[in-house]
């Protein structure tokens, strides 16, 4: 038996920022997300932004001091992810090697200024 929660969707993914300016610069200039909300708050600034057209969020959240960095579990998807890998590292984005297991869409790792970890995976 189950009994429905009515949640039906994510809205958004946070991510833990030290400085919320350069987050931003790092995640609108490098990475080419667009800014959809920044509003203050009492603890900063609440800052949405789109990774693409697919409706989900992302937001740069002041980090508490004791937060631990590292893989957040957050893979964004690329139609070109050799593409995406070459300018990712034109842009001197901190970014490992692309792993291709067969199988597997290709995928790579990369960094945050944060060290924040995420990764670019192909959507086939």
């Amino acid at each position: 038996m189950t009994t429905s929660t009515h949640i039906n969707g994510i809205r958004t993914v946070s991510i833990p920022v030290d400085d919320q300016d350069a987050a931003l610069a790092f995640y609108t200039e490098t990475l080419g997300f667009t800014v959809l909300r920044d509003m203050p708050t009492p603890s900063g600034r609440w800052i949405e932004l789109a990774p693409g057209a697919e409706g989900v969020i992302v937001t740069l959240e002041p980090a508490s001091p004791d937060i631990v960095r590292g893989a957040i579990g957050i893979r964004f998807i690329s139609d070109d992810v050799d593409g995406t890998h070459a300018e990712f590292i034109r842009r001197g984005v901190d970014v490992d090697e692309v792993l291709r297991w067969p199988g597997v869409p290709p995928m790579f790792a990369f960094r945050d200024p944060d060290g924040n970890v995420f990764s670019v995976t192909a959507l086939a």
